[in-house]
Order: C-alpha cells, then structure tokens, then sequence
C-alpha cells in the first residue's frame, strides 16, 4: 500500500507579507504597537485628538515607509551585514612584532 506525501516547496524561503520580508515584519509590529502605546498615554494624559490623531498618523506613516524602504533596499539579511561591517575596523595597527615572531614556536 502506497501513501501519498505532500511536498513543501517553500521550506528554506524567507517569510514574506505583502512585500516585507524576514525580520522587517516584526520591526513593523514592534513600531504599530509603540504607536498603540502612545496614543493610549497621550489620551490618557488628555492630549487633545486634534494634536493626537496627525501625530500619530504621521508617525505612522513614516513608519510604514521606512520599514518598506529597508526591506527592499537590504532584503533578508542584508541590514545585519550591513550594521555587521560598520563595526569592522578599517586597520590594524601592531605595536610590536613579538606576535608575528612566536607564530612558529609551539
């Protein structure tokens, strides 16, 4: 008797939803509910919504453009490389030669 296996094609494909990719879904879920939390402070605190509602909407706003912007600009994994190499440093300076002299000694 033969049984029937489904194929999962998209097993090593990053996860993507409506253009975003990987990470980049949760920095946009991150940044909604900080923009959640702060309108609820600044109601509380009885901010006028005149002054509330464009903030946040604005706010917002650049939000979703941003995270978009990195998506596409870095993809996956490219905005970790990318931060990963502003760490490196641009030379190495050696004092001393020691190092390079006791490199054949056990």
């Amino acid at each position: 008797m033969a049984s029937v296996y489904q194929i999962n094609k998209g097993v090593s494909k990053p996860i993507m939803f409506k253009g975003l990719k990987a990470q980049y879904i949760a920095y946009l879920a991150i940044g909604l509910v900080l923009l959640l939390l702060g309108f609820a402070i600044g109601y509380i605190l009885k901010v006028g919504l005149f002054i509330l509602m464009p903030v946040v909407g604005i706010l917002g706003s650049a939000l979703f453009f941003a995270v978009f912007r990195l998506s596409h600009r870095f993809g996956e994994h490219g905005l970790m490389k990318f931060l990963a190499k502003r760490n490196l440093p641009t030379h190495i300076q050696f004092r001393s030669r020691r190092l390079f002299t006791q490199l054949k000694q056990h």
